[in-house]
This record gives C-alpha cells, sequence and structure tokens, in this order.
C-alpha cells in the first residue's frame, strides 16, 4: 500500500482542475472583491451605534455579501473550459451560494434584533468555508477562499 502511495498514486489533488487561464482570472476577480469589502470594514462596537446599531451591520453584511454574490454570478456565467473544471467549479459555486445564504440569514438576524454569531452551514462536520476555501487554495485561487469578515 505505502508503495502504491509514494511512486503510483496521482499528486495532483482531486479539488484541480486543468483551465489555469480561468484560475487566474478568477483569482484577479476575487481580489477586487476583498478590496470592496476592506473598504465596507466597520470597526466600531456595535454598543457605541446606538439604537438602530444591528441593522447598520445588517446593512453593511448585505453589501459585503454583495461583492461574493457578484463573482459567484460571474463565473456562474463563465465557466472553465475544461470538462473537470466546469463540473467542480459548479459544484464550488453551489458551496458558495449556500454561504451567501448563510451570510444573507446572519443579517436578516441583525435586522430583527438577534445578535448572535455568524454560523455556516456545516458540511461533514466541517463550515462550508472550509471547503470553499480549500478548493481555491488547490487551485491557486487564494483571493477566493470564503472571507472570514464575520467569523472576527
Amino acid at each position: 500500500m505505502w508503495i502504491y502511495g509514494l511512486f503510483f498514486a496521482s499528486k495532483q489533488a482531486i479539488n484541480k482542475f486543468d483551465d489555469r487561464q480561468w484560475a487566474q482570472a478568477a483569482q484577479a476577480r476575487c481580489l477586487i472583491s476583498e478590496q470592496q469589502r476592506i473598504v465596507l470594514a466597520d470597526y466600531r462596537l456595535v454598543d457605541d451605534l446606538g439604537v438602530d446599531a444591528l441593522s447598520q451591520r445588517a446593512a453593511l453584511v448585505d453589501k459585503a455579501t454583495d461583492t461574493i454574490e457578484s463573482f459567484v454570478d460571474e463565473f456562474r456565467a463563465s465557466l472553465p473550459k475544461d470538462p473537470k473544471g466546469i463540473e467542480i467549479v459548479g459544484l464550488w459555486l453551489d458551496d458558495y451560494e449556500i454561504y451567501i445564504a448563510d451570510r444573507r440569514s446572519f443579517a436578516d438576524d441583525l435586522r430583527n434584533g438577534i445578535n448572535l454569531r455568524f454560523s455556516e452551514t456545516p458540511l461533514k462536520g466541517l463550515p462550508i468555508s472550509e471547503k470553499i476555501s480549500t478548493f481555491a487554495a488547490d487551485n491557486q485561487m487564494s483571493n477566493c477562499k470564503a472571507p472570514l469578515d464575520l467569523s472576527i
């Protein structure tokens, strides 16, 4: 078994697809989204914002989520050229859709006065963001990892 694993088994990540040009373009597009979220960052304490603090925070979460949803929509409209890329990028975008829905639900809770920690849909016991980020890392798209802006 060890011999097979060391010498004969494929060394390519199961998540990796062949269309490197698409991955590079995705990396650049995700950087724009990341920069947009940095501009939105608000480090004030909720306690210091007054009576509509949670509504203000919900609006920021929505705007930050919009930056993610925007690139997900763009990627769906223009998938990689290789068959494996089409399949697995589609699955990755499906995961991102779940993550976006989690963020929208969190913003709705804030608007309704519920101020709990952000929680993500778990997949096989792990947060969905971990699956999203692993896929991005395996394809040299580190800017496309799930943002940690709500985890702080």
